[in-house]
């Protein structure tokens, strides 16, 4: 990384033999914004890992942080914003400096990233077929006529009609969903190791979500691919993920394996936003809980712990002191100065 970075080395981070195993492990990233109005701390000390063959769930509201962590493993952030701090290590070593030769052949060919914007992702100067022809031809050794076939077998796993046309046709001819599922074709053509999808599934209808979330699991069990899949629906989260990470505010307040955070959630914001999607015993007149208040501005970010305005179980000390991220009694991370002394079962 071309910034200066620094490793925690507390109790507020996963233990260094997880770090040792792991494919992807991000240690204390902090992004920032230099806007004309202040900066922005978009993230602000982020650490996971994620394993080979696992899923690596990213939730929170909108604006907690989500895609730049994404775009920051892949050092792609765009100006204003910039990497200040943070270690990112790939399978284990240290990534590359952004305009390198190793990180450019990593950045789409080992590491693979799905965009929320498939609209302003595609160049509409090319065909699509010149555009994943481009990908395949730095990241692979296949020649012409096999880039072109690889490329149409994917266009047709991921249920694109015509796919031999539609090689020929630009962006722009293609739906919204059309362009979604293109764009994770062309992320997954090179067989990454390691899978970013940043709401691949957002612009799909629900027969073609579920295609290709299974679709997805079925490369990652057959390459013993990670993927580090962020959504704000925890019901995709509770159907493909191992582990979940809960961003707030551009932090992590929570993390761990997937199943106890659905059952037992050791952070109040991840306590309400389980709350706040509906279950298959809720009545359809029945009112969602909601979470109290509102997320702050970026530039305006609360004393203390970042949530207390909006927790029910705030103390005076969550006010005044940030809760660092530490490992909990059941062995989770949790950022709360009381997650030993609450309970937050969903039942």
């Amino acid at each position: 990384m071309t910034t200066e970075t620094t490793a925690p080395t507390t109790d507020n981070v996963q233990s260094k033999a997880t770090a040792k195993d792991a494919i992807l492990s991000v240690r204390g990233l902090e992004t920032h914004f230099f806007t004309d109005e202040g900066v922005v701390r978009a993230v602000d000390g982020v650490d996971f890992d994620i394993q080979p063959g696992s899923t690596m769930g990213i939730v929170g509201e909108s604006g907690c942080g989500k895609s730049i962590t994404a775009k920051s493993i892949l050092q792609i952030v765009e100006a204003p914003g910039r990497i200040i701090n943070g270690e990112i290590n790939y399978n284990p070593r240290p990534a590359a400096s952004s305009n390198s030769a190793e990180m450019r052949s990593i950045r789409g060919g080992e590491i693979s990233m799905i965009f929320q914007e498939p609209m302003t992702s595609f160049s509409t100067m090319h065909t699509f077929g010149n555009q994943i022809d481009e990908t395949l031809r730095l990241h692979t050794n296949l020649s012409k006529a096999e880039r072109f076939d690889l490329a149409v077998d994917w266009l047709a796993r991921v249920g694109i009609p015509n796919p031999v046309q539609r090689m020929h046709e630009y962006p722009f001819r293609f739906s919204g969903g059309q362009l979604q599922r293109a764009m994770i074709a062309m992320a997954m053509c090179t067989n990454p190791r390691v899978l970013i999808a940043d709401e691949p599934t957002t612009a799909l209808d629900v027969t073609t979500q579920a295609q290709i979330l299974d679709l997805l699991q079925r490369m990652q069990e057959e390459n013993d691919m990670a993927i580090l899949f962020i959504t704000h629906d925890l019901g995709v989260i509770s159907e493909i993920a191992d582990d979940v990470t809960v961003m707030y505010l551009g932090k992590v307040v929570e993390s761990g394996p997937v199943f106890s955070f659905f059952d037992e959630p050791k952070h109040p914001y991840s306590k309400a936003l389980l709350t706040s999607i509906p279950s298959m015993f809720t009545s359809s007149r029945e009112r969602l809980p909601s979470i109290s208040g509102s997320i702050p501005h970026p530039q305006d970010r609360p004393t203390g712990c970042y949530f207390h305005p909006r927790c029910p179980f705030a103390t005076d000390q969550c006010k005044v002191e940030v809760p660092p991220l530490v490992k909990s009694k059941d062995g989770r991370y949790v950022s709360c100065h009381r997650a030993d002394e609450i309970e937050l079962t969903t039942n």
